[in-house]
């Protein structure tokens, strides 16, 4: 298969970021600047191997990223092809999310909307996108320390789901939503964890929520994704909830 004329321009590498960061982010700005165009088909994964000399692993990778992102989206014994731009004015939910109550009332459309993306994700999924929903897991259980890379990678497991539909008007809501979905990107963690436990013990809990909903996702049970996604939102939504009621409680 031929390379595209974008294709042969040199990538611009960047040492600190990884691999499949680079992919995607060489990939994007083609997009950006209109050498990539809505419709158009992104070479085969040899021919991305060979342009930006990285492992199979890596361009599967970088290409779930830009799914989750709804750049693009894979057509199955056809090919990964370039998506419209979302109609959505870039950044307007996001920026609108300005209050603990505004991520409250965001959770509470996310309960509605991400429960049927579960259960959507668990009938639909490819073992492709179960593999990178795995590695947005793992991502979320090794950074429990670092709180931006467990946000970000939070929010990666969320868009996954989103993309794993095969409805792409999922991942355009979720991804105007930007990290705003994730309630401790609003609050410190600390603030989260009730009863006075720590937040150690706050994160062990949300990950083992994330865990259900990967699990039965994982073995296409439709009906436990929906209700672990639910279980999961609902207990975000009530968490956030109690520790705004302790902030405003909490003398000056």
């Amino acid at each position: 298969m031929d390379i595209p004329d974008y294709a042969n321009t040199p990538p611009t590498k960047r040492r600190h970021k990884s691999l499949s960061q680079e992919v995607v982010e060489n990939i994007s700005n083609n997009v950006k600047s209109g050498a990539l165009k809505p419709g158009d088909k992104l070479p085969t994964e040899s021919a991305i191997m060979a342009l930006y000399d990285v492992s199979r692993t890596v361009v599967r990778e970088a290409i779930s990223h830009l799914q989750a992102a709804g750049l693009v989206q894979t057509r199955h014994g056809i090919g990964t092809f370039i998506l419209e731009p979302s109609q959505t004015p870039t950044g307007m939910l996001r920026e609108a999310i300005v209050t603990v109550r505004d991520v409250l009332d965001i959770l509470e459309l996310r309960i509605s909307l991400e429960t049927e993306a579960a259960w959507l994700a668990a009938s639909r999924r490819t073992e492709e996108q179960a593999a990178a929903l795995g590695k947005a897991l793992e991502d979320i259980l090794s950074n429990k320390t670092e709180e931006n890379a467990s946000v970000n990678a939070d929010v990666r497991f969320h868009l996954l789901i989103a993309q794993s539909t095969g409805n792409r008007y999922f991942v355009d809501i979720l991804s105007n939503l930007g990290t705003t979905i994730i309630p401790r990107a609003r609050l410190k963690s600390a603030m989260l964890a009730l009863d006075g436990s720590s937040n150690t013990n706050y994160l062990e809990r949300v990950n083992r929520e994330h865990e259900d909903i990967y699990l039965a996702i994982l073995r296409k049970d439709q009906e436990a994704a929906r209700a672990a996604m639910r279980t999961h939102l609902s207990n975000s939504r009530e968490r956030l909830r109690q520790a705004q009621q302790r902030i405003e409680a909490t003398p000056e």
